[in-house]
């Protein structure tokens, strides 16, 4: 058997501001969530958020390391060009970031100063969904939310900084954007609410795809039924996303393994 290099992280919470510090511990949570419901891709794709205080700068996944190990000091942080302004001490490996990763989140972060999160996935439902010339149909209750999704063309591997123009405008107001023939991205003013939006999309996606694999005619709402239950998921009409369930998610991977919060 071939015996593996010992890898650690050396703990950052000493070079952290308070604030800093309660961001990377959400979004190494964000990192575990993702993986425990089955929307990893191994070590590829991205969630970032924004270091508070900090307008030019956000945290990423260190690529190389699977989403259920990502833990809070284990975070790399860069600049919206890619530039990384601080990484952590790894013991037995190193790791640098994925360019497609700061091309597409960079993008975002630096047009739309008011949001925190954003998530990218690969999970199948996304791509197949993505891959369909109808796009995302609301065919029930959820998907409804996202009635007037954003669709992004497949350009190739976002490698380009030219693509980043296209990429915000068709994200527009949205909360999510259906990178087609590629896969799913959501963003929230917190890292809970793009969190709900994701989980929300990808059951959109799943039940969908169950729904046209049975072959029969599919059951369509009325348009103004689809608009009024449309706002009805919108910020005016109720409390922001994810603010009720994050703590009990928390709680659950407190449960199952809380080596995220180190």
């Amino acid at each position: 058997m071939t015996k593996l290099p010992e890898f650690r992280i050396l703990s950052a919470r000493e070079q952290c501001s308070e604030a800093e510090w309660q961001m990377r511990v959400d979004l190494a949570a964000c990192y575990r969530l993702i993986a425990l419901y089955g929307m990893s891709d191994m070590a590829a794709n991205h969630i970032s958020a924004r270091v508070p205080g900090e307008d030019n700068a956000f945290l990423i996944n260190a690529y190389g390391m699977m989403y259920e190990e990502i833990t809070a000091s284990s975070l790399i942080k860069i600049d919206n060009e890619g530039n990384i302004l601080s990484k952590p001490t790894f013991i037995g490996n190193d790791y640098g970031i994925n360019r497609a990763g700061y091309v597409i989140h960079g993008a975002i972060h630096e047009a739309k100063h008011d949001l925190v999160c954003v998530i990218h996935t690969h999970s199948w439902p996304g791509m197949a969904v993505s891959s369909l010339k109808c796009g995302l149909l609301p065919l029930t209750q959820t998907a409804m939310r996202f009635y007037k999704i954003g669709y992004h063309d497949y350009r190739g591997v976002v490698l380009d900084l030219s693509e980043r123009e296209s990429l915000v405008r068709d994200l527009g107001d949205n909360n999510a954007l259906i990178l087609r023939n590629h896969g799913l991205l959501t963003v929230g003013f917190t890292i809970p609410e793009a969190f709900n939006a994701m989980h929300r999309l990808e059951l959109s996606c799943r039940t969908q795809l169950a729904a046209m694999a049975c072959n029969t005619e599919l059951n369509e709402v009325p348009p103004q039924v689809l608009e009024r239950t449309y706002m009805n998921y919108q910020p005016q009409t109720r409390r922001p996303y994810g603010v009720m369930e994050w703590p009990a998610l928390l709680r659950k991977l407190d449960r199952i393994d809380p080596s995220y919060r180190d």
